[in-house]
């Protein structure tokens, strides 16, 4: 087996952090793809994973050769159509978002973008979890929301404006609120990215800045299914974008309330890891993903 295809299959059971998985997503025998790993890993002189009983993980050592294998790849991977007039992208895509916005934006206009590179691969992910970019072995991510400090590239699409939002029954119960000092009568539903986080509170404008206001609440989730769910159900007040609550607002499903006092627009954001030549097809996605958003996200 020449080094090429190890790499290829290394790269793999680094994604997937399971030596079936990747035997299975390469239709070899698993036996095939762990010879390959070794003999790898004896001709480099160290040990690329680490395995256990439960899964496998990157060494140290295995970490920093999988980032320079998986550009060393798709530079390879560019080459091989580099003389080929006309010749189309192709290749595994792997993008992670919300679920949010992969249901109501992406997905339904995704036909079109396969359509035109019909050898593309996409592997999409639609969590609200932070994935890691460079350890599972994704090409870009949408993400929505402050950015924390990364080694990744942040690339701007614009910022979504948000509402608060509770239910009729909710509202019946609980009366609507009128001003800040009113939200003390009043329960929050409360967002959290891991649970047994602290909740910040509910986010309004004073008329200077940005201010956080405690809240009691009921329930706390970490998906915005649940999130939207939870509001639908009148379990409390949620602050989200309004772009995905819209038709529920125009069905009376949902109320707004206190449209002065609105959280600060969530911004959104592009990121992918840092390499010296991006491959096209991860380029043309994100150049798609970005003119798809353009008609929903303000910049």
């Amino acid at each position: 087996m020449n080094d090429l295809h190890a790499m290829q299959i290394f790269a793999r059971v680094a994604e997937l952090s399971s030596f079936t998985r990747a035997a299975d997503s390469l239709g070899l025998p698993k036996t095939s793809v762990s010879n390959a790993v070794q003999q790898l890993e004896s001709s480099l002189g160290t040990r690329l994973l680490q395995r256990t009983t439960r899964k496998v993980e990157l060494t140290q050592d295995g970490r920093a050769y999988y980032e320079r294998c998986t550009d060393l790849l798709a530079d390879i991977d560019e080459l091989q159509s580099l003389f080929q007039a006309g010749a189309q992208l192709r290749g595994r895509l792997r993008v992670d978002m919300p679920s949010g916005m992969a249901r109501n934006f992406i997905i339904p206009k995704l036909p079109e973008f396969l359509r035109e590179h019909p050898q593309i691969e996409l592997e999409l992910s639609s969590t609200d979890r932070l994935v890691d970019v460079v350890r599972e072995g994704f090409d870009c991510v949408l993400r929505v929301g402050t950015l924390g400090d990364s080694s990744l590239i942040a690339r701007p699409l614009g910022a979504l404006p948000n509402v608060n939002c509770a239910s009729p029954a909710y509202l019946q119960q609980f009366g609507t609120p009128r001003r800040v000092e009113d939200l003390a009568r009043h329960r929050l539903i409360h967002y959290v990215s891991t649970l047994g986080a602290k909740s910040p509170g509910f986010e309004y404008f004073d008329g200077s800045a940005y201010r956080m206001l405690p809240m009691r609440g009921v329930v706390t989730v970490n998906n915005s299914d649940a999130y939207q769910a939870c509001c639908l159900a009148g379990l409390g007040i949620i602050q989200a974008p309004a772009v995905g609550l819209q038709q529920l607002l125009a069905q009376g499903a949902l109320v707004e309330v206190l449209p002065k006092l609105r959280a600060e627009p969530m911004p959104v954001s592009l990121l992918y890891p840092h390499r010296r030549n991006l491959a096209k097809r991860v380029q043309a996605f994100m150049n798609w993903l970005a003119q798809i958003l353009a008609e929903r996200v303000p910049l």
